[in-house]
């Protein structure tokens, strides 16, 4: 058996934490001293970002806090409007430095002090990007030399570095402890692949490759992410995760809420917001997310932040802009009790979804479907995760 005794538990006064496996432990901690939590979304985020790469062949990235992901995304090329909204200027970044850009960037407020997973080496132009972002701490197969040097420095040196062996699999049996009671299943080792989208129900049959794409990662997302759960994706990266709601619509609000405010942060009245150069990154993104809410606060104290007093971003323009957004994919980890779930992913694009099917009303949401000429697949696999 090998052990590694940790900073301590879920919180500080649970202390006596450790891991351990029966024979030798696959992960390495490169630099700091991680906790229980921090392994959790570490562990989750690997998986998540490994599997992401077997299935389209492309760098992944996850951006994980609670054992959920706040972004996963693969290294599709960054347009020049995509680097101005997610703050990353600069060209030639490796494709593994894309992928995380774009998992940061799917919801920078809840991944404010995440743990990265990274499918591939972390190279020096992934660190650099790493380094000016709040985060507790990393996961991947490998490091360069210099991402080391660089990631080293972050967090006056205690920034969590971990190196995990990328030929490890896990027994097929997991367990886990509750309350003094030890529950046993076999490893969710289901392959997720294009097999899961060909039962298409909708009248409108034809998924383009980039949706194909889009559902995977979001279906894969799932996965690793707490239930109930919806994922809207677009791009090659989520767009917005309702994760851990007890009820489905509200996970498909919640993902339409994040996924409405991720596409207003290409509005030009965002892009182009004034700030004065020395505000921080962490203040930016908060100030752009109150700024898209309309929030009075940052109107009456907008000296603070910016050079000059923006012009609001109203309601009727926000609406207009978001009537315009199409082509969003939509995964649910369970099937859509109601059609409620496809009315509201209308309102934010969408219009490819796929999701378990075998509803008793599944009649009535494919004729949401179709009414809004959406294609929909039943891929008759639940991803439930807890």
């Amino acid at each position: 058996m090998e052990q590694r005794l940790l900073k301590y538990g879920c919180n500080p006064n649970q202390s006596n934490a450790r891991i351990y496996t029966k024979g030798k432990l696959p992960i390495e901690v490169i630099s700091g001293n991680p906790g229980y939590i921090n392994l959790l979304d570490a562990l989750n985020g690997y998986q998540l970002v490994k599997e992401l790469k077997k299935t389209t062949g492309i760098a992944a990235a996850a951006s994980f806090k609670h054992v959920s992901p706040a972004g996963a995304a693969v290294g599709t090329p960054l347009n020049e409007t995509e680097k101005r909204a997610f703050f990353t200027p600069e060209d030639g970044l490796s494709e593994v430095a894309v992928a995380y850009a774009r998992a940061r960037g799917t919801d920078r407020l809840c991944s404010f002090g995440d743990y990265i997973a990274l499918s591939d080496e972390c190279d020096e132009s992934c660190a650099r990007i790493i380094r000016r972002e709040v985060s507790d701490g990393i996961i991947a197969p490998s490091y360069s030399k210099r991402a080391v040097e660089i990631l080293q420095k972050k967090r006056n040196g205690s920034f969590n570095i971990i190196r995990i062996d990328p030929d490890y699999e896990p027994e097929p049996v997991e367990r886990r402890e509750v309350y003094g009671i030890t529950f046993e299943q076999m490893h969710n080792s289901i392959l997720i692949d294009e097999s899961m989208l060909k039962d298409i129900v909708t009248v409108k049959k034809e998924i383009p490759k980039s949706a194909v794409r889009d559902l995977l990662i979001a279906l894969i997302t799932l996965k690793y992410t707490q239930s109930n759960s919806v994922c809207y994706a677009n791009g090659g990266q989520t767009t917005g995760v309702g994760a851990g709601q007890q009820s489905r619509i509200h996970c498909t609000r919640l993902a339409g809420d994040k996924t409405d405010m991720f596409n207003l942060r290409f509005h030009e009245k965002v892009l182009t917001l004034p700030f004065l150069p020395d505000i921080s990154r962490p203040d930016r993104d908060t100030v752009v997310e109150l700024f898209i809410l309309e929030d009075r606060y940052i109107f009456e104290n907008w000296e603070k932040y910016f050079t000059v007093k923006p012009d609001k971003l109203t309601k009727p323009e926000k609406d207009e802009y978001i009537s315009k957004v199409d082509g969003i994919s939509l995964a649910s980890d369970a099937f859509f009790p109601f059609e409620d779930n496809i009315e509201r992913a209308h309102k934010s694009g969408v219009r490819y979804v796929v999701q378990a099917g075998g509803s008793i009303r599944d009649r009535q949401v494919i004729d949401s479907a179709d009414s809004h000429g959406m294609v929909m697949a039943f891929c008759h696999t639940r991803l439930f995760h807890h």
